[in-house]
């Protein structure tokens, strides 16, 4: 009796534990991005919590900021070719090392994802080194390749997740009725890993368009980026725009993560 009261005792003050740090993590996450939607709707001239009253004015101003409107095209252009290049690449990696027990794949697997282990800063710094020595200076198509570099993993690990619930008498009995291998990819194998492949193109997107310190040292001064913007404006002059455009980021990231849920099985992919 008492070790039975023991066990769930400790099941209990983990389970206590758990939901004490959920609890403080969901704080930390959602508080700040609450404060941020409220100040968005401010009536007031300046940034100020809790705003005085509220209003669409610079959620209407934004039709005007000809600048962030710019540095917002930018962003989503170089967050587009990423998720495209990254589909393609994570979903060829991850392809190969799915089919393989070779050290080597388990060794790329690895260094598919070393970039979410190297702090992006300093993969910026190396990137940009590493140009100069090729004699080439930042430009778009290298910021692409960067973000490309660091966006890949997120494709690969959900294409991987579902290559490994995929049934492989499907494979069989496609290639026992005369289908070649292309034929197999794209009509039983593609359709399947499809939700993992959207879901990684997803956060690939969401991580290129938010990304700071890639964009900061591969981007070239006539380039400016959404994310760089915003930030500049908050040390200079902390204009109310800056509240409303990362208020339109969140909710719009919302809605295409509803999207993604809905479509891909985000959260199911992520396994």
């Amino acid at each position: 009796m008492a070790g039975l009261r023991r066990i769930r005792w400790d099941a209990l003050s983990l389970k206590l534990v758990f939901g004490l740090l959920a609890g403080i993590a969901l704080v930390f996450l959602v508080l700040p991005t609450a404060v941020v939607l409220l100040t968005s709707f401010t009536s007031s001239q300046s940034l100020r919590f809790p705003p005085p009253g509220l209003s669409f004015r610079w959620y209407l101003a934004l039709l005007d900021a000809d600048q962030m409107q710019r540095a917002a095209w930018n962003s989503l252009v170089v967050a587009f070719w990423t998720t495209l290049l990254s589909g393609a690449c994570g979903t060829a990696a991850a392809l190969a090392i799915a089919r393989s027990r070779s050290p080597l794949m388990r060794a790329a697997d690895l260094l598919f994802m070393s970039p979410l282990l190297l702090p992006a800063l300093s993969f910026g710094f190396a990137a940009l080194i590493f140009i100069n020595r090729l004699g080439l200076s930042p430009n778009i198509p290298l910021l692409v390749l960067g973000h490309v570099i660091v966006c890949v993993p997120f494709v690969l690990r959900t294409t991987l997740a579902s290559l490994s619930q995929l049934d492989a008498s499907l494979l069989e009995a496609s290639e026992s009725l005369g289908a070649g291998r292309l034929t197999t990819f794209r009509r039983v194998t593609l359709p399947l890993i499809g939700p993992g492949i959207g879901a990684g193109a997803f956060l690939a997107f969401m991580a290129s368009f938010d990304n700071v310190p890639v964009s900061l040292i591969l981007a070239d001064e006539r380039t400016e980026m959404l994310p760089i913007h915003l930030w500049q404006q908050i040390e200079t002059n902390l204009d109310v725009r800056t509240a409303a455009a990362s208020g339109a980021i969140v909710i719009a990231t919302l809605i295409l993560m509803l999207l993604a849920e809905r479509f891909a099985g985000l959260t199911r992919q992520m396994h």
